[in-house]
């Protein structure tokens, strides 16, 4: 099994599949074992199916969830999309969060399901395809970005300890103006006090500044990330996180195998009034291509997540909102 970028599959038959990431109030999904008679039966993977000639994906969505499981699916949010080489075909994989549904999954075509935390799975044999997706499963719905900048050092981390009370996850160290030696310290004690409260940190500037402080992974800005040709050397299972604008950004981001991506700015915001903003159609159209989730930054609020995911983005990035 191959993960290709989709530009280079024009010369190849792809099959369409959509599939469903059920989710519950306490962030487990659903996973089903394929049936005897499939390829690749008893392995497990998210349930889902073919999309048929002329049907929209997101009518395959609810017409293979009611076939495979019963339930009525009510507004699936489009997530990533991935495309993978097995022996037997290559699929484009559709894939939707879907938060609400009326009716009790029960197994309708032999299979067997079950709830598991994506940080936990238990169950195997795991379809290949499906381990980046469980990691990025991992990912919280908001991401705070740090401004010490304006605040000074010590007052931000009394709202950083505020803010990792109030269950925040997802830190990207930015503050790049900061002298060296202050970015350090600043680093060192967001991810001392974030760790503290399990949550993960990403410092935005050289690899080297991130692994001494500590932290589980880097993050680029655009131009940064332009300079690297692959992806960053780091210890395993590091993050990595790319700023981006538009599509080649983010199809470069792709291409280092990032884990996620910043796509901004969606909307205007008070540090840039008057700035061509790329809107919520746009930024729809952008994150349905990609094969990593995406955070929406610029002109949002915490109450803009479930907006955001209705686009196609994993969540919100947030620089002051994040602390309030």
């Amino acid at each position: 099994m191959r993960f290709y970028p989709a530009q280079t599959l024009c010369m190849t038959a792809v099959v369409e599949v959509v599939a469903a990431v059920l989710t519950r109030p306490d962030g487990s999904v659903m996973l089903a074992s394929r049936p005897a008679g499939k390829p690749y039966a008893g392995y497990w993977e998210f349930p889902g199916g073919k999309v048929e000639p002329g049907e929209s994906l997101d009518a395959a969505l609810v017409r293979e969830l009611h076939e495979e499981l019963g339930i009525v699916v009510h507004t699936p949010c489009r997530w990533i999309t991935r495309v993978f080489a097995y022996e037997h075909a290559t699929v484009r994989l559709n894939f939707f969060r879907v938060f609400h549904w009326q009716g009790e999954p029960h197994p309708h075509e032999g299979q067997t399901l079950c709830w598991q935390p994506p940080d936990q799975v238990t169950v195997s044999p795991l379809l290949p395809a499906n381990f980046p997706v469980l990691k990025a499963l991992t990912l919280p719905p908001v991401l705070g970005i740090t401004h010490a900048e304006s605040l000074g050092l010590e007052s931000f981390l009394a709202q950083l300890e505020r803010a990792l009370a109030g269950g925040l996850k997802l830190i990207q160290v930015r503050d790049k103006s900061l002298p060296e030696a202050t970015r350090l310290t600043l680093a060192r004690e967001t991810v001392r006090r974030a760790h503290a409260q399990g949550a993960r940190v990403l410092v935005n500037g050289p690899p080297d500044l991130a692994w001494a402080a500590g932290a589980d992974g880097i993050h680029l800005d655009a131009a940064a990330a332009a300079r690297h040709p692959d992806r960053p050397q780091g210890p395993e299972g590091f993050l990595l996180g790319v700023s981006c604008h538009n599509a080649d950004e983010l199809a470069h981001a792709a291409h280092l195998g990032a884990d996620f991506a910043l796509l901004s700015p969606v909307l205007p915001t008070q540090s840039h009034p008057g700035a061509v903003t790329l809107g919520w159609d746009t930024f729809a159209a952008l994150a349905a291509a990609c094969p990593m989730p995406i955070y929406g930054l610029g002109g949002l609020a915490r109450d803009d997540v479930a907006q955001a995911c209705r686009h196609g983005a994993h969540g919100v990035a947030l620089l002051r909102g994040a602390w309030t």
